[in-house]
């Protein structure tokens, strides 16, 4: 997250002062949802070489989201941040990449890293260092340049990458935990280590599939 900026256009503290100033916002938009195709279209072809070259798919699907300017705002009030330009740039642009074993997310993050026009700006290994809540996915904040009419403007994105395991859960955690408000129930804690428990057995899942496809061994690396 970037440090407070209170010198753009986007700083104030009503989220609807800033919608209403739709000219800027629908071309920031606009922005981002062309950073999302640029990155997608990167992850497409690497996939469409691989399946070429290997005989394989390593990524299952991509999802994309541009999130929405509420959303930030809640985010960026929770965390202390004001809402600025600067402060979302991170926050916006999403891109998920769910792949069918673990050892093809870090051949992707590897793909992407090596890629002489992305530059990675962060890093956020949730596989090797899962979070309390037993979510597991690697995090990349990413700079691409975009070409529009005005010239090249470097934007960032988000990248998610997980596997179809590690997708399924906290896709349903979420919906549970948040959706559902769980925190205001009885038996909270008793439900979260339910969940850890099935972050656990996906985990566990993972790695068997991992030891599997390792053993067959007629897979093979770039």
């Amino acid at each position: 997250m970037a440090e407070r900026n209170t010198n753009t256009w986007l700083d104030t503290p009503d989220p609807q002062v800033f919608i209403k100033n739709s000219a800027k916002f629908n071309d920031l938009m606009m922005m981002y949802r062309c950073t999302v195709r640029e990155v997608r279209t990167k992850l497409e072809v690497l996939n469409d070489e691989f399946s070429l070259e290997y005989k394989r798919n390593p990524i299952s699907f991509i999802k994309t989201r541009i999130k929405k300017p509420e959303s930030i705002y809640k985010k960026l009030k929770k965390l202390g941040y004001e809402f600025t330009a600067e402060n979302i740039q991170n926050d916006v642009a999403g891109i998920r990449v769910v792949c069918a074993f673990i050892d093809d997310i870090y051949t992707i993050a590897d793909l992407i890293t090596r890629q002489d026009d992305i530059t990675v700006i962060q890093v956020k290994d949730y596989i090797k260092n899962p979070k309390p809540n037993g979510y597991r996915s690697y995090h990349m904040i990413v700079e691409i340049p975009v070409f529009f009419s005005k010239g090249k403007t470097p934007m960032r994105a988000e990248i998610q990458i997980r596997t179809n395991g590690m997708d399924f859960w906290a896709t349903l955690e979420h919906q549970l935990r948040y959706k559902q408000n769980i925190e205001e129930m009885d038996g909270y804690e008793d439900v979260s280590n339910e969940l850890l428990n099935c972050a656990r057995a996906v985990i566990d899942m993972d790695n068997e599939m991992q030891r599997i496809k390792n053993k067959i061994g007629q897979f093979h690396d770039i």
